[in-house]
């Protein structure tokens, strides 16, 4: 996809402060009915698929693992919380209701609900923002403490860089996924190959906790404007919803880069100058400059010097390394 920006575009970027909770339930839903992401997401894809009840499949009939998602389902009320989304798709013109549903796949648009919700009779709609509702409860709302925090820290490192950078600087650096190519800014989305301009409109940046490898969009250009991204994760937050993780064993890299070096690139995951990282991790300063230098050494975090401190991020080999993804392909491996 091509986003087509003007110099009044760039001026009205935005990066979402909290959560938008219709887009993290959507994209849970995606990520409970896949494999992926198993170091970040697998125990709780586990403890989801152990309560999902009959109401909570109706969004995932809606919401395959790949491919179009019914644009609906996220309508940009729900900037303002859960109930104001709920309430814009309740009232939803059933025309729009029936054109969206239209572009499912085959086998999701044949089945039984979704046929009766494209029948436009209330009661099926008021069914699926209950299912919406119970799945949201169970599979987002529990965790949305850790939710904030990621965001959170994501859109500290973002706004550092539009200080000290600009805007183009954000767009060029949001993901591996995206490229900068002003006045475009160019997002590899499987499958889609359209243009959008913004025409003034701006775009808002939606930092998300499930999404997962590929930023998304809406698929209607005349929507108001939404890039959805995925942000870093920190592989043990499970661990602090359920439990300590210092009492579960060994962060996943520890075997590899030590205990305490682990934990540093870990928390750097969440961006943090050097006397954060050293409170987060409960090391000295000293000890913490030390590890961050290593670490920096080794191309596994950046470091930017601003008022006189050090702001450290995650580069995109850590990034790689800390979601637990694959570097060398498998004809690579000796």
């Amino acid at each position: 996809m091509r986003i087509h920006f003007t110099g009044v575009d760039l001026g009205r970027i935005r990066v979402s402060a909290e959560p938008d909770l219709l887009w993290e339930t959507l994209l849970a839903a995606h990520m409970v009915q896949t494999g992926q992401g198993p170091l970040i997401f697998g125990e709780w894809r586990n403890r989801v698929r152990g309560g999902l009840t009959d109401p909570m499949r109706r969004i995932l009939a809606l919401a395959p693992p790949r491919g179009y998602s019914p644009d609906f389902l996220t309508p940009p009320e729900a900037a303002e919380g859960l109930e104001s989304g709920l309430d814009a798709m309740l009232s939803l013109p059933r025309g729009r209701l029936r054109h969206d549903l239209e572009l499912l796949a085959p086998d999701r648009r044949d089945l039984h609900f979704v046929r009766a919700l494209a029948g436009g009779e209330a009661a099926p709609l008021r069914a699926l923002g209950d299912g919406i509702t119970a799945f949201h409860d169970m599979a987002v709302r529990p965790y949305l403490g850790k939710l904030s925090e990621h965001i959170s820290a994501d859109r500290a490192v973002r706004s550092q860089s539009i200080l000290h950078s600009g805007g183009e600087h954000l767009l060029a650096t949001l993901h591996p996924a995206v490229r900068w190519n002003p006045p475009v800014l160019e997002v590899a989305i499987p499958g889609t190959t359209e243009d959008v301009y913004l025409e003034g409109r701006g775009l808002r940046l939606v930092p998300s906790f499930f999404c997962w490898r590929a930023p998304t969009v809406l698929r209607d250009p005349l929507l108001p404007p939404v890039l959805v991204y995925p942000i870093v994760h920190d592989p043990a937050w499970l661990l602090d919803v359920h439990g300590d993780r210092r009492a579960r064993g060994e962060p996943p890299l520890a075997a590899l880069l030590g205990r305490t070096r682990a934990e540093v690139l870990e928390a750097t995951a969440r961006g943090c100058t050097t006397s954060e990282l050293a409170r987060r991790v409960r090391i000295a300063m000293a000890t913490a400059s030390h590890h961050a230098t290593v670490l920096r050494d080794a191309g596994l975090i950046t470091t930017h010097r601003a008022n006189g401190r050090a702001y450290h991020t995650l580069s995109f080999l850590g990034r790689e390394l800390l979601n637990g993804r694959r570097l060398i392909a498998p004809d690579a491996a000796g």
